[in-house]
C-alpha cells in the first residue's frame, strides 16, 4: 500500500517537470492561474492580431502611393515594418514563452532574445529620426529640403536597422556565452530566459533607454516651443499672407500638424516603453512574473497604437486603407492616385 501511494507521488512529481526523463536538468512547468493567463494571453493574442494587419495597411499605403514616398513617411515605413514584426514574431513567441515550457531549444531562445532586442530597438531608433525630421522641418524649415532629402533618411534607416542588430548581438552575448559553455546553476531545460550580467543591464538602460529618450524629449520641447510661436504668428498675420501667398499658409499648416501628430506618436512610446524599464531600473536581473509579462505586453502594445494614431490623425492613411479595402490598388495607375 506504502509502496503503490509512493510511487502514485513519483509520478505526479515528474508531471510537473518539463522534461521528466531529465530530472536533474529540466524545469519545473510553470504553475499560473488559469483565468488570469487566459486574459493575458487572450488580450495579447487579440493585440498581435491587430498589430500585423494595421501595420500591413501602413507598409502597403506608403509603399504603394508615390505620392506618400516623402522623407518622414519612409521612417514611419521603417517604423510599421518593425511594429508589424512585433506582431508577427515577437508577440506570439512572447505568449508561449509565458504560457508553456520551451520546447523549441536554446537556440532558438537565443534568436527570440536577439530579435526582441533588435526590433523594439529599431522603432526607438525611428522615433528619433522621426524627432529630427520634425525638428528640422520646425525649426530650420529653410534647410529642410537640402539638409532631409530621400537618399540620407534611406540610408539613416538603414544604419538604424544595422547598428541596433549589432547592438542586439552585444546584449545577449552572455546568451550565446551559455550555449557554448552551457552552465546548469543559469539555467534549466524547458525554460527561456534572459542571461545578463549586471553591467550589460546598466549599459542596456543608458544606451536604450536612458539617452534616446532624453534626446527625444529634448528635440520635441524645442519643437513645441517654435509651433507654438509659429501658430501664434500664423493667426496674426493668416489674412494678410493667405490672400498673398495661400500655398505657405497651407504647407504651413501641414508641417505643424504633422509635428502635433508625431508628438503623440512619441508621448504614446514613452508611455508604454518606460514602465518596463523603470522595473527593470528596480530590478535589474528581471525576473518572470505575471507583472513582467504584463508589462512587456504593454511594450508591444506600442506597435498597435501606432497605425491607430495614423488612422485618426493623417487623411491620407484613411483613404488609402478605404482604396485597398475596396481593391482599387489593383487599378493600373493607381500609385499614381491623389491622396494628398
Amino acid at each position: 500500500m506504502d509502496l503503490s501511494i509512493s510511487l502514485i507521488m513519483e509520478i505526479q512529481d515528474t508531471g510537473e517537470f518539463c522534461f521528466p526523463q531529465l530530472l536533474n536538468s529540466s524545469c519545473r512547468k510553470l504553475t499560473i492561474q488559469w483565468t488570469k493567463a487566459m486574459f493575458l494571453n487572450t488580450v495579447l493574442s487579440i493585440i498581435s492580431v491587430i498589430t500585423v494587419v494595421l501595420n500591413l495597411l501602413v507598409i502597403i499605403s506608403v509603399s504603394h502611393f508615390r505620392q506618400l514616398h516623402s522623407p518622414t513617411n519612409i521612417i514611419l515605413l521603417s517604423l510599421a515594418v518593425s511594429d508589424f514584426l512585433v506582431g508577427l514574431l515577437l508577440l506570439p513567441l512572447e505568449i508561449y514563452r509565458n504560457t508553456t515550457c520551451w520546447y523549441l531549444g536554446e537556440i532558438m531562445c537565443a534568436i527570440y532574445y536577439y530579435l526582441g532586442c533588435q526590433i523594439p530597438l529599431v522603432s526607438i531608433g525611428n522615433i528619433i529620426l522621426i524627432s529630427v525630421d520634425r525638428y528640422v522641418a520646425i525649426c530650420h524649415p529653410m534647410h529642410y529640403p537640402t539638409r532631409i532629402t530621400a537618399v540620407r533618411v534611406k540610408l539613416c534607416v538603414f544604419l538604424c536597422w544595422l547598428w541596433y542588430g549589432l547592438y542586439s548581438i552585444f546584449y545577449i552575448r552572455d546568451q550565446i556565452i551559455h550555449l557554448i559553455k552551457p552552465d546548469k546553476d543559469v539555467s534549466c531545460l524547458g525554460q527561456c530566459s534572459i542571461i545578463f550580467s549586471y553591467v550589460t543591464g546598466v549599459a542596456d538602460l543608458i544606451l536604450t533607454f536612458i539617452i534616446p529618450v532624453t534626446s527625444i524629449v529634448v528635440l520635441y520641447m524645442r519643437v513645441f516651443v517654435v509651433a507654438v510661436i509659429q501658430a501664434r504668428s500664423m493667426r496674426s498675420h493668416v489674412t494678410f499672407v493667405s490672400i498673398q501667398h495661400p500655398s505657405k499658409v497651407k504647407a504651413k499648416r501641414s508641417e505643424l500638424k504633422a509635428a502635433r501628430t508625431l508628438g503623440v506618436l512619441v508621448f504614446t512610446y514613452l508611455l508604454c516603453f518606460c514602465p518596463l524599464y523603470c522595473y527593470t531600473f528596480i530590478d535589474i536581473n528581471l525576473i518572470d512574473t505575471s507583472n513582467q509579462y504584463l508589462l512587456t505586453g504593454l511594450f508591444y502594445f506600442n506597435s498597435c497604437l501606432n497605425p491607430v494614431i495614423y488612422t485618426l490623425f493623417y487623411p491620407w492613411f484613411r483613404k488609402a486603407v478605404k482604396l485597398i479595402i475596396t481593391l482599387q490598388i489593383l487599378k493600373p495607375d493607381s500609385c499614381e492616385t491623389n491622396m494628398l
